[in-house]
């Protein structure tokens, strides 16, 4: 059977159509979630949250964070999981995933540490929702591990239970989740999944979520870019092996627009992915010292059209009220056009923060 072939070009186009980048704007929070599966939460706001600057990207200054908050606390039409927020459809095949691939070290700890999970059940039941510094640590064998999780035990226990399903994040005060019993948090009729259900599912809406994307390959931190057997199987130009295509995305009409990303959007999240459809090199450099950085320490990928051209390097000075612009790298060379569409992006930007532009 010979397999198709796509430029580019097209893989580039399929994956922004994907990533609901292309124009017009989505106008829908939660159909926006629908679409993209899952939202990371990231602590970092040098600039925004990157879940907001996600949202934001796609939405433009409509976007009100409160919105988020709503959906997820009260409405109940999103959830929080650990690190995600996610839509409650994909909900039961995460969980499937979790219990099925829990690492055996953590797997030991969880029943060694049976008594204290029953505790945390037991008050959860009766003076849920609470807070992490609310619940007593009653473990049997602490966590031994030697880096930031050492000895922070009721947390540990806490995720390991909300991935397995056992307990829900329910709400935020500030950066600090409530959690509570299930029941309480997710519907009702929550159906229970074999894995291969599990991963066939998770495997087709990822495709959709990303438009095309490799099959396997080496492991990366948080959620897989790789789909398995899901959608239909193509070459991409100039890249080598296969790929796996969303058949809905492909022959469709595309109209780009400029945009400004999160460093955790998942349209570059994938950064073998990025470099073969985008040729474009992207790190995140919060954790390099100052004088290693080449693109800055939160800095933004900038789409145009069907391209990533460049990075904007800014913070967001809430104190002085500025949006301070530090560089804007030009990873190709800017068109008149180009430059006006991203000043545009970045003033579009500071006025959704309610900041003042300074800087170059």
């Amino acid at each position: 059977m010979v397999v198709p072939c796509l430029s580019r070009n097209e893989a580039r186009r399929i994956a922004i159509r994907a990533q609901l980048l292309d124009a017009p704007r989505p106008t829908d929070l939660v159909n926006i979630c629908e679409r993209l599966t899952l939202l990371q939460i990231d602590p970092t706001a040098a600039i925004a949250p990157s879940a907001d600057l996600v949202l934001w990207s796609r939405l433009g200054s409509t976007y009100d964070p409160a919105d988020l908050t709503r959906a997820v606390e009260t409405d109940r039409t999103l959830v929080e999981t650990v690190a995600y927020i996610r839509s409650p459809r994909d909900l039961p095949a995460v969980i499937a995933e979790a219990r099925a691939r829990t690492h055996p070290f953590t797997q030991a700890w969880f029943e060694e540490n049976e008594p204290f999970r029953r505790d945390i059940l037991a008050l959860l039941g009766t003076r849920g929702p609470l807070l992490s510094r609310d619940i007593p640590d009653t473990s049997v064998v602490p966590w031994p591990s030697s880096g930031w999780t050492n000895n922070r035990n009721v947390t540990r226990m806490l995720e390991s239970m909300a991935l397995h399903g056992d307990v829900a994040i329910s709400g935020r005060k500030g950066r600090q989740r409530y959690w509570d019993l299930p029941g309480r948090v997710y519907r009702a009729d929550l159906p229970s999944l074999d894995l291969d259900v599990a991963v066939r599912h998770r495997d087709e809406r990822r495709l959709a979520a990303l438009g095309i994307a490799r099959s396997t390959g080496p492991q990366i931190p948080g959620e897989s870019p790789y789909v398995g057997d899901a959608g239909e199987e193509v070459v991409v130009e100039g890249t080598p092996g296969t790929w796996r295509v969303h058949p809905a995305y492909v022959d469709l009409p595309f109209e780009g627009r400029t945009a400004l990303l999160s460093p955790f959007d998942r349209l570059i999240h994938d950064r073998v992915r990025t470099e073969q459809l985008f040729g474009f090199e992207y790190i995140l450099e919060m954790y390099k010292p100052r004088d290693k950085r080449r693109w800055g320490y939160y800095a933004l990928p900038v789409l145009h059209g069907d391209q990533l051209v460049g990075k904007l390097d800014a913070t967001a000075d809430r104190k002085a009220g500025t949006f301070v612009v530090n560089a804007i790298h030009e990873d190709v060379p800017f068109t008149t056009a180009m430059t006006a569409a991203i000043r545009t992006e970045i003033e579009d930007l500071a006025d959704w923060l309610d900041l003042e532009v300074v800087g170059a």
